[in-house]
């Protein structure tokens, strides 16, 4: 265990309460997995946690947690409760207790539950060594208890099946399975956040596979691609489905999803597509379209054209040439010769280009 980790369990100690590691750092620790955000339970409240890291009111409270950070880690520091209500993955109504063992029986699976003390050692009360060994995501105690009161363990268990490569316990599976209607009671920015992760871990392939597989799919109002490419941003993978319009995407997400859907359309990279929408999404699209990034670099290094100033004949110079005044004729022939130069026909060259606008607009 890091000393910063370390000194902030001690400082909690020092004031007189209780202070654990738990849940995903425990977890990816025994695994050899790298992370930095840590939970800690406590049996200090809020009130008391604010009192101890000399926390001003701004650092409120969120659902019996305060976060902190350090230069290396951030810090989501809870105390132990019991939870009685849920809306949308929060806990509405929940009790403060002192007993670290009835708060892990609250959490959702048993590799999840496992604590560590100051002096590193691993507390086990559910069985999540075991299941660590197996490569099992089990469920902690009633399988129904802790996916109605929480439905959003639905992804989660196939978000740690897919990340950590995993399987899900077959009575779990089967549950999920038969209750994934379940995740219509859920918030749409909950289902995103969720699938995002999904989508973004280095399993991808896994967790799309087994979305499709227990049906969760449709219950999501998601509609994918018959041969998905598991790419590695995840709006390329938003790109090859349909999704419902509550999915509350930002405007720019909306703008690069929409994109690299146009390309996939297209179905290749050129000048033009460089042009049109830009190094980046062109990338995503790519390798969607298994075109490699050499090609896709070397093609954008050599364009003619990046923007419309780069053209060496201007509006003012199609008026002078044809002597017309300025209408939607001059934006028509600047898109003209736009294309022309990009698909390499005419060279990006004022007399090339003024000849091409007698030739052709005169």
């Amino acid at each position: 265990m890091n000393i910063k980790i370390k000194n902030i369990l001690k400082k909690i100690q020092d004031s007189g309460y209780e202070a654990y590691v738990v849940g995903g750092f425990v977890r990816d620790y025994l695994l050899g997995r790298e992370t930095y955000d840590v939970d800690i339970a406590t049996s200090a409240t809020p009130k008391e946690l604010k009192e101890i890291f000399a926390l001003n009111n701004s650092n409120e409270d969120n659902y019996g947690s305060i976060r902190i950070h350090d230069s290396l880690y951030n810090y989501d520091i809870t105390t132990y409760r019991i939870e009685r209500q849920y809306e949308n993955r929060r806990p509405v109504d929940y009790e403060y207790i002192k007993d670290i063992k009835e708060d892990i029986k609250r959490r959702d699976f048993t590799i999840n539950a496992l604590y560590m003390d100051i002096s590193g050692n691993i507390h086990d009360e559910v069985g999540g060594k075991r299941d660590l060994d197996a490569k099992i995501i089990r469920a902690i105690g009633s399988i129904q208890d802790r996916i109605t009161e929480d439905p959003l363990r639905i992804l989660r268990a196939v978000r740690f099946a897919s990340v950590i490569d995993f399987e899900i316990e077959p009575n779990l599976l089967n549950y999920i399975r038969q209750n994934r209607q379940l995740l219509r009671t859920l918030s749409y920015t909950r289902k995103k956040e969720e699938l995002s992760n999904i989508f973004k871990n280095n399993n991808r392939l896994k967790g799309i596979k087994l979305i499709k597989q227990l049906g969760l799919d449709k219950e999501l109002d998601l509609k994918f691609n018959d041969d998905i490419v598991p790419v590695e941003n995840e709006l390329g993978i938003w790109a090859q489905m349909d999704y419902s319009v509550k999915y509350p995407f930002k405007k720019n997400e909306v703008t690069i999803i929409t994109s690299i859907k146009k390309i996939l359309e297209y179905g290749t990279i050129d000048n033009y597509v460089l042009y049109q929408y830009g190094l980046y999404i062109c990338m995503i699209a790519g390798e969607i379209l298994n075109i490699g990034m050499p090609f896709i670099s070397e093609t954008y290094k050599n364009m003619p054209l990046y923007t419309i100033k780069d053209l060496k004949i201007n509006g003012d110079n199609i008026q002078e040439i044809l002597d017309i005044p300025p209408s939607d004729t001059i934006r028509d022939i600047l898109h003209d010769l736009e294309l022309n130069v990009l698909n390499g026909t005419i060279p990006n060259d004022y007399a090339m280009l003024k000849q091409y606008i007698l030739d052709n607009w005169r």
